[in-house]
């Protein structure tokens, strides 16, 4: 019997399979923010988002909208405030089960559910009301698809900004302009 299971251990030890985590590194003027993405709970929030990373989409985008005590907001407009054309919206994937928490990157988007393209967000704390509630406008939610796991330090730095209403547009902008200046994937931190 011993045998038995050391040779069904050996079997699924051999033909067991490592998923490799799916890792972006964001470089921006304030320091370097890694984040690790969940391919698996969102497959067309992540696959949106890497179509954009690996044609250097979000290269020299900002940080657009940041409030202290929320989440900070980038990856539409460059740096000059023009907003960057962008790939048709995608399905809303907030009922994956992942949840709008401090460090989760998620998808901003309208108030049509399903408007998500390029920018995302980063929560500062746990923001659960943005959390899928239901199958109404209201209550649906915003799709996280990401998790920092290096450089939240980052992150709070950036948030600590001062903003102002620079227009209609942009209601709580940075003071001093906080570049992307990449995001690109990586294997390992």
């Amino acid at each position: 019997m011993r045998i038995l299971i050391i040779l069904l251990l050996l079997i699924w030890w051999g033909t067991g399979t490592l998923i490799a985590a799916t890792l972006v590194e964001m470089k921006t003027s304030h320091g370097t923010i890694q984040v690790e993405l969940y391919p698996e709970k969102a497959p067309v929030t992540v696959e949106n988002f890497l179509a954009y990373v690996d044609r250097g989409f979000y290269d020299g985008t900002i940080f657009h909208r940041i409030i202290s005590g929320f989440m900070i907001q980038g990856g539409g407009f460059d740096k000059n405030d023009r907003r960057k054309e962008t790939a048709a919206p995608i399905v809303n994937e907030a009922d994956n089960g992942l949840k709008n928490h401090t460090g989760s990157l998620a998808m901003a988007r309208t108030n049509q559910v399903n408007s998500a393209t390029s920018q995302f967000f980063i929560n500062l704390t746990d923001n659960d009301f943005l959390n899928h509630r239901g199958r109404s406008p209201n209550a649906f939610g915003y799709a996280v698809f990401g998790q920092v796991i290096g450089g939240m330090e980052v992150v709070e730095t950036i948030a600590r900004q001062r903003t102002y209403k620079r227009n209609n547009l942009f209601q709580d902008y940075p003071e001093q302009q906080i570049v992307i200046e990449s995001i690109r994937r990586i294997d390992t931190l």
